[in-house]
This record gives structure tokens, C-alpha cells and sequence, in this order.
């Protein structure tokens, strides 16, 4: 037992007064004897021993009553078990990804978390609360009530490790004290790892009911006719015993455009529409039971504009690329080295540098600023090219490197459809189909992928994976002397799409938090900035201004998925759209064996009683108190009732 003010025990020596007194009453007196009152003698000794009695026990009653009042004035205490850590400052972690709009027992999520927050966290407690986004140091839940009640689902996925480092960045000289409380959705076995065990974070895991969930992953332009867009949607289905899901296409002015039902007997699922191959601006969207966020997806089809493609090399070479790319959809030139103007290049979308013998550095240099400017880059080597040269040009674009020159005839048979490039161009796997082949051919390595491979497996296309321009990279020469290349199927599609080459495949839609930078051709002065305007937010990205284009980066902007316009001033440029990721929809992604080796706990209401009992200290000066005054009574029934 501890005592809050020991130096009150020093009053004990007050129980030495009602001794005093008590021996002063006991003083003997002078024996008198009368003879009228002889036969009263035996009665007198009675009276006088029962006197002696209720003084014995008026001095019991009172040494103890003025003994428990004394150490009740001391507080006396016993430490709690967890005592050493009662000063720990607290750190409460909450996810607000979209995964936490899932119902559970008692409703949303994410809104159940607040209201257990709001309810049951005490009010003379302060805490740290981190969010996905957000920081709210040293507070109180009085102070942050309205930011909980108004706390809304952030487009950024919990990175737990993220927020841990912010907090450990946050110097205090007290522990911590970490909950976290989150469904687990995202954090897997790397994230927890980097958890410091020695922080020793509870969790709290609240548990979705309904594990369905419909989500529209993405929305791209699958063939182009004289008239019409088809439009494909594509749909994931996480869960099963799946009801027929309504899909519906708005333009802008929310006017349904059109409307169907699809049953999903698969979890992937491709819906197409048809639309005027006309600019769009508008959304499409699902209704399910499962979340929300992923219903809606945004998305913008600019005018149509023709692309702008170069190729620099031998006019009887080129013959093959004027009928790929036409004049109803492309402005194609050719131009030998010696006749080009590098004036021009800024202006393409698309460069072909068909068989040069040798590039030379100023037509390097050009073309690495080109690339860097967002466009697109097509190689195609040339059997009389020297291997220095063609490796000091591509080493300007990535892990790319020619080796020797092999002069075996080998056959081109495997084709990447995971690839961009081959994205929506077949309707399936192609096993079987007249392979091409080349006489001479370079033994290629690069850092990305193979869009096409020869039999041996080595590289006969490749394409770098910038955020900006791509380059696309030949092994061999594909003119007719070398290759037959030219009369394959495949010809048509690698070159069109190469040309075309952009993540949205037509369509004008990224994804908030994506690093992939957006291009919007405009000229502009050296001081004049674009903004994003959408109808309930409006914000200025990142911005670099080119010769006629201008380069923007988003990071974390906009705040919310739609769509929005992108101004010069108040003047209208284009049309773009956001949409938030979809590495929430699997609900069913958790697990919840990953936090085998963390402690967790059912509620921040037992989280706090927990915390109560574990770290405050047994208060038990009230039973002194009480014991004190049972004595009080004591000592006034004795008075009372002894005789």
C-alpha cells in the first residue's frame, strides 16, 4: 500500500490524546461509607465495572475513528499493475480507406469506428489521430469532434507503414501507446513486417458482413467505326451468387444514354456500348450491395483530332507505313535524313526511325527531348547499322542494349496480349497463325517485357514503360529483303497502336494518386497557368510549359472522382476525368492471420476499460472514510445505550 501524502501520517501521534484523557477520567476516588446505603454495596460494584466497559470501548471507538481518519487524509493507494506506463502518450491510427464502407453488424464500417470513437473515449483524454491523409496531433475528442462526425473516405490506401514513420517522426520523450483500427484490406506480410514490434500496437479489426462487391475497373474504346465508338466496360465480380447488375451511360448533364442488365456468371465481365463518334463527357456507373466508391467511373473522349507521325528513312521502305497510316485518321510525312527539318519533330505525335545506317547525335538529342515531351518513338534497326551506335542511342531511353548480329533465320510465334499495345486488339488468345520470320537479326536485351518474342524466347519487340513518351524497339530490320513481317496480321495493330501508344487507349480518365503525367496541347505564355475545374473543386497541378504543349501532374489531386475541365483563365481547353483505384474492391482480400503475432482487441470500448483497470492506481482512502464513520456511530451508540 502507497499513500499519496505520507507526511499526514505524523498526525498519528495524535492517538495518544484520547489515551490521556481516557487515564484522566480513570483517576481513583475516596471511599465513603454511609449505613443507609450498606445494602446497596453489591449494585455499586456492578455499576462501577460496567462503567470501566463503556470507557474501554469509547477509547476503542475513538483511537480507531481518529486512526481511519488520519490515514484517509493520506489517500492511501495500491500501484496498478501497468503503473510504469501510465503516462504513455496515445496514438490512435484510423482507417478511412473505401474498403471501410463495407456494412458490419452495426453498420458502415468506417462510421461505426467514428461513433465508438465519439462515444467512448474519455473526455479528459488526450490523443494523436492519424488517418489515412490526415494528421491531428495532441487533441481531445471534444476538440475533434466536428473533423470525426465530418471525416470522409480518403482516395489514398492505408500504407500503415507510411504512417508509423510519420509518428515515430513526431519526438516525444513518453512511450506510446499505438490502436490502430483498420479491416486489414492492403496490409500484407511486408507492411506488417515494418511494424516495430516494440511499439506493441493494438488492433482493432471491425469484420464486413457482405463480402460481394461489383466493381467497373476500367473504360476504353474497343473498335473505331465511320460513326460510332464502341465503348467497352469492364467489370470484376469479387464473391459469388451474384443478382443481374443494372450498368447504365450518362453523358455530363446527367441524361442516361444507355442502359442495360448483365448477369455476371464470371468474375470478369465485358459490357460494350455504342456511342456518335462525337467528344464525351460523362460517367458510367452500377448499382450492387457492396461498396460504393468503385460503382462510378468517369470518362472523357476528346475531338477528334488526326495524329501526327513522321518516318525518317529510305522512301521505298517507308511505302508500307503510308498504308497503316492513313489520311483519314493520321497526317503521315516521310523524310530522308538528309531532307528532314528538325523543326518539325516538336510537332509529332509519333516518330518512325525506319533502317538509318547511322543517327547522328544532334537527330539523338532531338528525339530524347521529344520522348521526355510525351512522344512516341518506333526503332527499327538496320543490318548495316554499327552496334555502338544504335546502343549510344537507346541508352538515352532505358535498360536497352543491341548485341551481335545473328544471320540464322528464326520465326516470330509468341505475342504478349497483356501488353498495351495488344490491349483489346484480339477477342482471344491466338494459338495458331502464320509466323513471321526474320533472316537477320540482332540479339536484343532490355529491362521490359517482350511484345513479341521469337521461338527461342529471346527479344524481337520491346517497349519501355515511361511515365511520358514511349519507345518502342525492333531487334530486326523488317523490310521485305529481311522479313515478311510486312504481310502478317500482326502488322496492321503493333504499328497502329505504337503510333496511338497512351495508358487510356482514347479515353481521357486517371486515377487520382497515379503519377502519370497528361499532356494537353496548348501554347502558352511563359507566366500563364491551366487549372482543373470540376463542379465542386477546382485546383492548379503541377505544370510544365513545352514549345505547344503543356505537361501536368496530379500527385493526390483532385480530392474526389469525377469530371473536369481544364482552363486556360476561363477559357475552356478540354475536357479530363478522375477516378479513384480499385484496390479496395476485394473485400475478401484480408488476412487476418497476418496479425497472429500483434495483440487485438474487440472495441475501443474495451481498449479503454482495459487501459483503466491495467493503469490506475486502487484508490482506497473512501473505505477509511467509511470505516471511520461506522466508528463515529459506534462510539454514539455506546454513549447512548451503554450504561
Amino acid at each position: 500500500m502507497h499513500f499519496k501524502h505520507p507526511e499526514i501520517l505524523y498526525f498519528l501521534f495524535a492517538l495518544i490524546i484520547p489515551i490521556v484523557v481516557h487515564l484522566f477520567q480513570l483517576r481513583r476516588f475516596k471511599k465513603e461509607y454511609f449505613t443507609n446505603v450498606r445494602f446497596l454495596k453489591a449494585l455499586s460494584i456492578q455499576t462501577r465495572k460496567s462503567s470501566k466497559i463503556k470507557k474501554w470501548l469509547l477509547l476503542a471507538c475513538r483511537l480507531l475513528l481518529l486512526f481511519f481518519v488520519i490515514i484517509a487524509f493520506t489517500q492511501p493507494f495500491f500501484e496498478s499493475k501497468d503503473n510504469k506506463n501510465a503516462n504513455n502518450e496515445l496514438y490512435i491510427i484510423l482507417d478511412n480507406s473505401f474498403s471501410m464502407q463495407a456494412k458490419g453488424k452495426k453498420g458502415e464500417l468506417l462510421k461505426r469506428a467514428v461513433q465508438d470513437l465519439l462515444e467512448e473515449t474519455p473526455k479528459n483524454k488526450n490523443f494523436s489521430l492519424l488517418t489515412n491523409e490526415e494528421n491531428y496531433w495532441n487533441t481531445d475528442i471534444k476538440s475533434i469532434r466536428a473533423t470525426l462526425q465530418n471525416l470522409k473516405h480518403s482516395a489514398s490506401p492505408f500504407q500503415l507503414d507510411n504512417i508509423l514513420a510519420q509518428l515515430k517522426a513526431h519526438k516525444s520523450a513518453y512511450k506510446k501507446d499505438i490502436i490502430i483500427i483498420t479491416d486489414g484490406i492492403g496490409l500484407d506480410q511486408k507492411q506488417l513486417k515494418n511494424v516495430a514490434l516494440k511499439d506493441d500496437p493494438i488492433f482493432i479489426i471491425p469484420k464486413a458482413e457482405q463480402k460481394n462487391n461489383v466493381s467497373i475497373d476500367s473504360v476504353f474504346i474497343d473498335k473505331t467505326l465511320d460513326d460510332f465508338y464502341e465503348i467497352s466496360i469492364q467489370l470484376s465480380a469479387y464473391g459469388g451468387d451474384f443478382d443481374p447488375i443494372p450498368v447504365s451511360l450518362y453523358n455530363n448533364n446527367n441524361t442516361l444514354i444507355a442502359k442495360t442488365t448483365v448477369p455476371l456468371e464470371t468474375s470478369k465481365k465485358r459490357i460494350n456500348f455504342t456511342i456518335p463518334k462525337q467528344a464525351f463527357h460523362g460517367y458510367v456507373s452500377i448499382i450492387d450491395n457492396g461498396l460504393t466508391y468503385d460503382n462510378t467511373y468517369y470518362f472523357s473522349i476528346s475531338k477528334i483530332k488526326k495524329t501526327n507521325v513522321i518516318s525518317i528513312g529510305e522512301p521505298t521502305k517507308n511505302n508500307f507505313l503510308s498504308r497503316i497510316y492513313t489520311a483519314e485518321e493520321f497526317n503521315f510525312n516521310t523524310y530522308t535524313l538528309s531532307a528532314l527539318d528538325y523543326n518539325k519533330l516538336e510537332d509529332q505525335d509519333a516518330i518512325v526511325l525506319n533502317e538509318l545506317d547511322e543517327i547522328p547525335q544532334a537527330l539523338t538529342t532531338t528525339l530524347k527531348s521529344f520522348v521526355q515531351k510525351g512522344g512516341n518513338l518506333i526503332l527499327i534497326p538496320s543490318a548495316e547499322g554499327s552496334i555502338t551506335n544504335l546502343n549510344s542511342f537507346v541508352s538515352n531511353f532505358g535498360s536497352l542494349k543491341f548485341n551481335t548480329l545473328e544471320n540464322n533465320e528464326k520465326q516470330i510465334t509468341k505475342i504478349n496480349f497483356n501488353h498495351p499495345i495488344y490491349n483489346s486488339v484480339f477477342e482471344k488468345k491466338v494459338i495458331n497463325f502464320q509466323y513471321p520470320k526474320t533472316k537477320k537479326s540482332f540479339s536484343l536485351t532490355s529491362s521490359n517485357p517482350a511484345v513479341l518474342s521469337y521461338e527461342d524466347q529471346s527479344i524481337f519487340l520491346t517497349s519501355t514503360n515511361n511515365p511520358s513518351g514511349k519507345v518502342a524497339v525492333f531487334a530486326a530490320p523488317i523490310s521485305l529483303e529481311n522479313s515478311n513481317f510486312q504481310q502478317s496480321p500482326l502488322i496492321v495493330p503493333t504499328f497502329y497502336k505504337m503510333a496511338m501508344y497512351n495508358p487510356n487507349n482514347g479515353i481521357d480518365a486517371l486515377i487520382i494518386g497515379n503519377d502519370t503525367p497528361h499532356w494537353t496541347e496548348v501554347s502558352l505564355d511563359k507566366d500563364a497557368i491551366l487549372t482543373v475545374q470540376g463542379s465542386d473543386e477546382e485546383f492548379i497541378p503541377l505544370q510544365q510549359i513545352l514549345t505547344n504543349k503543356v505537361k501536368m501532374t496530379f500527385n493526390d489531386f483532385p480530392k474526389q472522382a469525377g469530371n473536369f475541365k481544364i482552363l486556360r483563365k476561363k477559357e475552356w481547353i478540354e475536357n479530363i476525368s478522375f477516378n479513384y483505384g480499385r484496390t479496395e474492391s476485394d473485400l475478401a482480400s484480408a488476412n487476418l492471420s497476418n496479425f497472429s503475432d500483434f495483440k487485438t482487441t474487440e472495441s475501443i470500448q474495451s481498449f479503454f476499460d482495459t487501459l483503466q483497470s491495467d493503469r490506475s492506481d486502487n484508490q482506497i482512502w473512501k473505505w477509511f472514510v467509511i470505516f471511520a464513520l461506522l466508528f463515529l456511530i459506534a462510539e454514539m451508540a455506546i454513549i447512548r445505550f451503554v450504561k
